[in-house]
């Protein structure tokens, strides 16, 4: 009967996911940023049921098995389009300030194809570095503050994004494609710690959030690309004003998760490739850099 009241526990946790408070330590972004790795509870709660010979166990597992599945289940498949109809081939990567090789990270990422790169986390000292990089195959590039954005296409009206932090770590540009211009957004939102104290703190990242859901929000391009680190996953309900209004590459046209952090040992995709106005064709993660954050790109089409 433990068991099988555990099991259900665990499902209701992810059925009811949003309905957990975060005014305490914000335990609920916490519960949603981590809310697939509960599937591993599984496995786990099955060896239990079956060393205790408990019909009542097994069937209770069924619960957390089914909300999983309902979930989840949907990005443990490819649902990639193949090689054809791709418009547009996007990266991006937090190569991270203390990046010891970043004319090697640049070049990683480069040999990815992409059309548009985007990298989070540059210093005034590694800028230099990475624009010799990336020179020869990006004709037109510009740097705000600690992003940046290169393209293979002209761009225009590129400029700061206000995000609410006192400096600048977002950015927007028109980027002139052979098939239309895209409005293409640059992000590093805050980052997040977990602190015995106060739990989750979250609070300058979900006002920045919500200052560039706006900015998105009012941009008259139809056609819009966001790239960046937003430090959380897309069931993080604090991300709201930017998840409702853009699909997630990953989710729509990915191959799995597509974990991107930490580099090492992969536990949550907090590194984010959004969209509207364009159609998700394929997403995925790049080789590891130098950086403790994977790159990733993904392919769209007009």
């Amino acid at each position: 009967m433990v068991l099988a009241a555990f099991s259900v526990l665990v499902g209701l946790l992810m059925i009811f996911h949003a309905q957990i408070p975060n005014r305490v330590g914000n335990l609920g972004s916490l519960t949603e940023t981590f809310l697939p790795w509960f599937g591993l509870l599984v496995p786990v709660l099955l060896v239990l049921a079956l060393l205790r010979r408990s019909a009542t166990a097994l069937i209770a597992l069924l619960v957390p098995v089914v909300v999983w599945l309902n979930l989840f289940g949907g990005l443990v498949t490819d649902k990639s389009e193949g090689a054809g109809g791709g418009g547009l081939t996007v990266a991006t990567h937090n190569v991270n300030a203390d990046n010891s090789d970043p004319e090697g990270t640049a070049r990683q990422v480069a040999e990815s194809g992409a059309e548009v790169v985007a990298l989070e986390e540059l210093t005034a000292d590694a800028v230099p570095a990475y624009e010799k990089a990336l020179a020869s195959a990006y004709p037109h590039h510009s740097v705000v503050g600690t992003v940046g954005l290169w393209s293979k296409y002209p761009m225009r009206g590129t400029g700061a994004v206000d995000i609410r932090l006192g400096w600048e770590r977002a950015m927007r540009s028109t980027v002139a494609t052979p098939s239309g211009d895209v409005a293409v957004y640059v992000a590093h939102l805050p980052s997040v710690r977990v602190k015995m104290n106060s739990g989750f703190t979250a609070s300058q990242r979900d006002e920045s959030a919500d200052a560039l859901g706006a900015a998105i929000a009012r941009d008259e391009v139809p056609r819009v690309v966001l790239l960046g680190d937003l430090n959380g996953t897309m069931n993080d309900r604090s991300l709201n004003a930017v998840t409702a209004q853009m699909r997630s590459t990953q989710g729509a046209a990915g191959d799995g998760f597509g974990f991107s952090w930490p580099a090492s040992f992969p536990m949550a995709r907090i590194d984010q490739i959004m969209v509207k106005g364009v159609e998700p064709v394929s997403s995925w993660t790049l080789p590891r850099t130098a950086s403790d954050h994977l790159p990733i790109a993904a392919r769209v089409a007009f």
